[in-house]
C-alpha cells in the first residue's frame, strides 16, 4: 500500500501531496465552521434575534449553532453513499462546494432589520447546508489519507486530516481577533463580522484547486478494478452498514464524542461567559483561544505517533481519563477571573481534544470494510458531533444558568467518561489490513 494505485492513466500524486491534500481540505471547511462558531458566541444573536433579551439572544444564535450538527450525519450518509459508490474524489470536491457556498451566503445574508424573522428563518437552512457538507468532508478526508497510508503509518497519514481544524480554527480566531482590534463594536456588529465569511469563498477555491490533481485512493481504486465493490451492486452502502457494522457506528460515535465536547465548550461557551459575565474583552479572550489552540496542534502529531508505536486504544483512553479530570478544574479555573488560570483551563481541553481526536483519523475508518468504509467512518464521525458537541453550548448555558460552572463540569466529565467506556469497548485496529 506504499504506492498510490490511481484508477486512471494519470501519474500518482506524492504522499506529500495527499497528506497536503486531506489537511487542506479540512482546515478550509472547519475554518467555515468555526467563524460561525464565533459569531454565534459573539454577534448572531444581536443581528437576526434582536428582539430578545440578552440572555435569549445567546441561547437561539446557540441553538442555530446546532442545527448543522443534526444535518451532519445527514451529509455524511449523502455524500457517503457517492463515495462508496463512485469515489472518494469527486465527492470531496462536492462537499467542499456545499460547504463554501453555505458559508458565503450566510456573509451575505441580511439581518433581523432588514428582512424581519425571515432572516433567521434562511440562516438556519443555510447553516443546515453547512452541516450538510461538512458531514461529507471528514469521512474523506480520512479516507484520502489512511488508504494511502503506508504499512504502519495510518495513524501518522490519519493526522492529516485531525490537524486541519486546529488551522481552520487559529485562522478563524486570528480573523475576529484582527477585526476586534481594527474595528469599533459598532463596525463589527453591523459589517465587520462578515469578512471572515467573504473570505472563505478564496480559500474555498484553493482547496478544490488542490483536491482536483488527486487520484483515486488505492484501496478503492484496487476494489473498482476488481469489481467486487458497492460501485457495481445494487446495494445500498448505508444498508448494509447498518446490517454488518451497526455496532462500530454507534460506538465510534460514543469515542469521539469526548473531542467535541471538549472542543466547543472551550470555545463557544467559554467564549460567551467569558465576554459576557466575566466581561474579558473580546480581543483578550480570542487572544488566550490563539495560545490554546496551539496546544491542540502540537498534541495532534504527537498523539498520532504514539497510536502507530502503542496503538489506538491506549493513547484514547488515557487521554479521555484526563479529560475526566479536566472538567472538576473547569469551574474554579473559569470563575477565577484571572486571564493566566482561564489560559490554562483552555489550554489543557485543547490539548486533550488534540490527543484524543488525532488517533480518531485512523482508528473510524479501520472499523469499516472498504466498500462501506467512507459511510461508516463518517457517520460514527458526525453521530459524535451530535451527542458530544450540538447542543454542548446550549447546555453549557442552561446548567450555568440553573446550578453554576461546577455543573458544566460535571457535564464534560460526564462526557469523557461515555468516551472512555466507548473505547474501552471497541477493537484494536493498530494490525488491521484495510
Amino acid at each position: 500500500m506504499n504506492r498510490p494505485i490511481s484508477a486512471t492513466p494519470s501519474a500518482p500524486p506524492s504522499l506529500k501531496h495527499i497528506a497536503f491534500a486531506s489537511f487542506i481540505g479540512t482546515a478550509i471547511e472547519f475554518y467555515d465552521f468555526y467563524i460561525y462558531a464565533f459569531a454565534a458566541a459573539l454577534v448572531i444573536g444581536q443581528v437576526f434575534f434582536p428582539a430578545s433579551d440578552p440572555a435569549a439572544q445567546a441561547l437561539n444564535a446557540f441553538l442555530t449553532f446546532g442545527i448543522a450538527f443534526v444535518a451532519r450525519p445527514v451529509g455524511a450518509i449523502v455524500f457517503g453513499h457517492f463515495g462508496d459508490k463512485i469515489g472518494r474524489k469527486s465527492t470531496l470536491a462536492a462537499s467542499m462546494l456545499v460547504m463554501g457556498i453555505s458559508t458565503l451566503l450566510i456573509g451575505c445574508l441580511p439581518g433581523y432589520a432588514t428582512l424581519g424573522t425571515s432572516a433567521a428563518v434562511l440562516l438556519c437552512v443555510l447553516r443546515f447546508c453547512q452541516g450538510l457538507g461538512l458531514g461529507g468532508e471528514w469521512g474523506g478526508a480520512a479516507l484520502l489519507a489512511t488508504e494511502h497510508a503506508p504499512v504502519g503509518k495510518r495513524g501518522w497519514f490519519g493526522m492529516f486530516p485531525q490537524l486541519g481544524p486546529s488551522i481552520g480554527f487559529l485562522f478563524a480566531t486570528l480573523s475576529f481577533l484582527g477585526l476586534s482590534l481594527v474595528l469599533s463594536d459598532t463596525q463589527f456588529k453591523t459589517w465587520g463580522w462578515r469578512i471572515p465569511f467573504f473570505a472563505s469563498a478564496l480559500l474555498v477555491l484553493v482547496g478544490l484547486y488542490v483536491r482536483f490533481k488527486l487520484a483515486e485512493t488505492p484501496v478503492f481504486a484496487m476494489v473498482l478494478a476488481q469489481q467486487q465493490s458497492y460501485p457495481h451492486s445494487k446495494q445500498v452502502p448505508l444498508f448494509s452498514l447498518l446490517k454488518t457494522h451497526i455496532k462500530p457506528v454507534l460506538l465510534g460515535a460514543l469515542a469521539i464524542a469526548v473531542c467535541y465536547n471538549l472542543f466547543y465548550t472551550a470555545t463557544v461557551f467559554c467564549l460567551s461567559y467569558g465576554t459576557k459575565t466575566l466581561h474579558i474583552p473580546r480581543s483578550d479572550f480570542l487572544g488566550m483561544l490563539c495560545v490554546a489552540v496551539l496546544f491542540m496542534a502540537a498534541a495532534t502529531p504527537i498523539s498520532a505517533k504514539l497510536s502507530d508505536q502503542f496503538g489506538r486504544k491506549p493513547v484514547l483512553l488515557i487521554s479521555s481519563f484526563f479529560a475526566i479530570i479536566l472538567g472538576f478544574a473547569l469551574a474554579p479555573l473559569m470563575a477565577s477571573g484571572s486571564s493566566l488560570q482561564i489560559t490554562v483551563f483552555l489550554s489543557l481541553a485543547l490539548l486533550l481534544m488534540g490527543a484524543t481526536f488525532a488517533p480518531m483519523g485512523a482508528f473510524l475508518p479501520e472499523q469499516f470494510a472498504t466498500a462501506t468504509r467512507y459511510t461508516g467512518a463518517g457517520l460514527a464521525y458526525q453521530l459524535g458531533g451530535i451527542l458530544g458537541a450540538s447542543f454542548a453550548p446550549a447546555a453549557s448555558q442552561w446548567l450555568v444558568d440553573a446550578g453554576g460552572l461546577t455543573w458544566v463540569g460535571y457535564y464534560l466529565s460526564g462526557m469523557a467518561g461515555l468516551s472512555f467506556l466507548a473505547v474501552l469497548c471497541m477493537r484494536e485496529t493498530l494490525d488491521t489490513n484495510l
